[in-house]
């Protein structure tokens, strides 16, 4: 019949506008901002910077300032100066940091390659969208302070990403722990081997007889020269 799927449309059209009055899963519109929809763990707005604590985020950041995500932004919004100095990371490694670490959000497209080259997990995807400023320079240009936030945040916003990611990391430390525990296993035998030689040369030099030679002094009864030359004789 002639303009069945029609009538079909407008029935289904009329039910699901009837029950978004009484059918709690028809009632899709909430009171924003009072109440805010469940975002998904994937969602992602703009980059922040990852720090082991949040007592001590500048102390404990995990950037080496390597510009790897500064080389590979598209937009370019992202400008790194790197250390001349370094410090310890939170593993206790000297590390350079970056002095200055700066994304400029009215610029960035949250695309994410960022967070993808980066060599050392420090930068990551945030779930912040309220990010409206008044000032577009000053308020949309976040610096390091802005950008740092604790790993436990970042477990927070992405629990299986982060627990996948402080898994791998722990491994990395595990791995360094042992193979640094091996070298310093290996000094220390090679040291107690050498002071071993030493002290067995040591040893062999006291107790080595010195080499037999001619007597200094002469046989017994044998004339000794004088040292005064004898008188002229008389004539």
């Amino acid at each position: 019949m002639l303009g069945t799927g029609i009538i079909k449309g407008l029935a289904t059209t009329a039910k699901n506008f009837v029950g978004s009055f009484h059918d709690p899963e028809r009632m899709t519109t909430i009171q924003y901002p009072e109440e805010q929809a469940p975002i998904g763990e994937h969602y992602r707005s703009f980059p922040f910077l990852i720090s082991e604590t949040a007592e001590d985020p500048m102390g404990t950041l995990r950037c080496v300032a390597c510009q790897i995500c500064e080389k590979e932004c598209p937009p370019q919004c992202i400008y790194i100066v790197k250390s001349k100095d370094k410090k310890p990371d939170a593993n206790g490694k000297q590390q350079l940091y970056p002095v200055i670490f700066d994304i400029d959000t009215s610029v960035c497209m949250s695309c994410g390659i960022c967070a993808e080259v980066c060599p050392f997990d420090s930068i990551k995807m945030d779930k912040v969208f309220e990010v409206a400023a008044t000032d577009r320079f000053s308020g949309l240009l976040l610096d390091r302070e802005q950008l740092a936030k604790s790993n436990a945040y970042y477990n927070q916003i992405r629990p299986s990403e982060a627990l996948e990611v402080d898994t791998r990391l722990a491994a990395d430390r595990k791995a360094a722990e042992e193979k640094a525990r091996v070298a310093a296993a290996a000094k220390a035998a090679a040291a107690a081997k050498a002071a071993e030689v030493a002290a067995a040369k040591a040893a062999e030099a006291a107790t080595a007889k010195p080499a037999a030679g001619p007597s200094d002094q002469p046989p017994a009864g044998a004339p000794v020269a004088s040292a005064t030359p004898p008188p002229p004789a008389s004539s």
